[in-house]
C-alpha cells in the first residue's frame, strides 16, 4: 500500500504542476456546458415560409394571417406564382411553399373539397417534417373555424348532446418542454467522460515521451499497482468535474434533481472507472500523444453518436442498439437523465451499473495486461 499510495501522491504533484488541468477542471466543463446546452437544440423555431396567394378572398387572407400569427413561422415573400415560389424555395430562401389555388373560397363554400398545395424543402428532414407538421396544425384549426363558420348545420351537429371523447393530457418530468433540461444532464455526463478519458490517454505516453517511464519500469512497483495509482488521482477529477458541472447546471438552467445523488456519484465512480481503463489501454498500445489522441478520439465520436445525446437509441436499428451496450457515455446519459429528471432509483438503472461494471472490469484487466514493464 506505501508503494500505491507513493504513486497516487506522485501523480497529484504531476497534476497540479500542470497549469491546463486546473482550468480544465473548472472552467472549460462550465463553458462546454453552456454553449452545447444551447448549440444543441433540435428545436424548430425560424421556419421561412412563402405564400402564393391566388385567390386573395377573406378566407386565404383568414389563412395566411394565422401563419403569420404563428411564433414559428417567418413569412419571407409572397410570389406571384408557383413557378417563382419554387426559386424560393431552390435558391434557400424558403423552407416552405404554400400555394393557395384560384377560387379556394368559392369551391369551399359549395361544399366542395377545397385544396392546398404545400411544397416542402426537405434536405434537412427533421425541419421539414417539423415544420410541415406545425403548418398542418394550422390548416386544421382554420379548417374547423371556417367550417363551423360557413357551414350552420355542423355547428348545431357539434353542439348536440352526441358521445364524443374530450383527451386530455399533462407533460411529466419536463412540464415545460424546455429542451435544456433534456440536453444539460446528458451533456454532463459526456463531458465528464470525454475529458478524462482524453487525460489517461496521453497519462503514461507523457512519461514515455519525457523518459520517466524508465525509471518506473527498474522499480519493484507491480503492474496493477501503477496501472490503479495511475486511476486514483483521474478518478477524483472525473468526481470534481461533475460535482462542477452539476452546480453549474442548477445555478445556469436551473436543472431539476428529482433523484438521489448518491446514485449519480456511484455511477460516475464505476463509469470513470471503465473510462480510466480504456483511457490507459489507449496510452500503453501508442508511442505518442498524438497517437494516442487520435486514438481517443476515434472512440470519442462512436462514443458520442450513439450514445442517445442527440437521438433515441431505440429509434437507431437493432444492431446498433446492441453496438451502444459497451458505450459508457450511453450508459452515463441514460442514468444522468433517468435519475436527475425522473427521480429514478438504483434499481431502475441497475442495467446500466451493470454493463458499466463489466465494463470496467474488461478495461483495466487490459490495461494492466497490456502496460509493458521490465521486471
Amino acid at each position: 500500500m506505501r508503494r500505491l499510495f507513493f504513486i497516487v501522491q506522485k501523480e497529484f504533484i504531476q497534476i497540479f504542476r500542470n497549469k491546463a488541468i486546473l482550468p480544465m477542471m473548472t472552467v472549460l466543463p462550465i463553458v462546454q456546458l453552456i454553449v452545447l446546452s444551447y448549440a444543441a437544440n433540435s428545436e424548430v423555431k425560424n421556419v421561412n415560409i412563402a405564400v402564393v396567394d391566388h385567390d386573395h378572398s377573406s378566407y386565404s387572407r383568414l389563412l395566411v394571417g394565422k401563419v403569420q400569427a404563428n411564433e414559428r413561422f417567418t413569412i419571407v415573400a409572397a410570389p406571384p406564382s408557383g413557378r417563382v415560389g419554387d426559386e424560393h424555395l431552390q435558391r434557400g430562401d424558403a423552407d416552405i411553399v404554400l400555394i393557395v389555388p384560384p377560387d379556394f373560397e368559392k369551391d369551399f363554400l359549395k361544399e366542395k373539397n377545397a385544396s392546398l398545395q404545400v411544397l416542402v424543402n426537405a434536405i434537412n428532414g427533421q425541419q421539414a417534417t417539423v415544420g410541415a407538421g406545425y403548418l398542418s396544425q394550422i390548416i386544421q384549426s382554420f379548417n374547423q373555424e371556417i367550417r363551423l363558420e360557413a357551414a350552420p348545420r355542423l355547428a348545431a351537429l357539434r353542439s348536440s348532446p352526441s358521445p364524443r371523447i374530450d383527451i386530455t393530457y399533462s407533460n411529466w418530468y419536463n412540464p415545460d418542454l424546455d429542451y435544456k433540461t433534456f440536453m444539460v444532464p446528458g451533456i454532463l455526463g459526456e463531458l465528464v467522460t470525454i475529458l478524462v478519458m482524453v487525460l489517461t490517454a496521453m497519462n503514461v505516453v507523457r512519461e514515455r515521451e519525457i523518459g520517466t517511464i524508465e525509471q518506473v519500469n527498474v522499480t519493484p512497483i507491480r503492474k496493477w499497482q501503477f496501472i490503479l495509482g495511475k486511476m486514483l488521482p483521474f478518478l477524483v477529477v472525473g468526481l470534481v468535474l461533475l460535482t462542477v458541472g452539476l452546480a453549474a447546471g442548477k445555478l445556469i438552467f436551473d436543472i431539476p434533481m428529482v433523484g438521489s445523488l448518491w446514485v449519480v456519484f456511484a455511477f460516475c465512480i464505476l463509469n470513470v472507472t471503465a473510462v480510466l481503463g480504456l483511457g490507459l489501454l489507449i496510452s500503453n498500445l501508442v508511442d505518442t500523444q498524438q497517437q494516442a489522441m487520435f486514438v481517443a478520439f476515434f472512440f470519442i465520436i462512436i462514443f458520442v453518436l450513439m450514445s442517445g445525446l442527440f437521438t433515441p437509441i431505440e429509434s437507431m436499428p437493432k444492431w446498433a442498439q446492441y453496438m451502444t451496450l459497451p458505450n459508457p457515455i450511453a450508459h452515463f446519459v441514460n442514468v444522468m437523465r433517468q435519475v436527475l429528471l425522473k427521480g429514478s432509483g438504483f434499481a431502475d438503472v441497475r442495467h446500466d451499473f451493470v454493463a458499466t461494471a463489466v465494463l470496467a472490469v474488461v478495461f483495466n484487466t487490459l490495461a494492466v495486461a497490456s502496460y509493458r514493464k521490465q521486471e
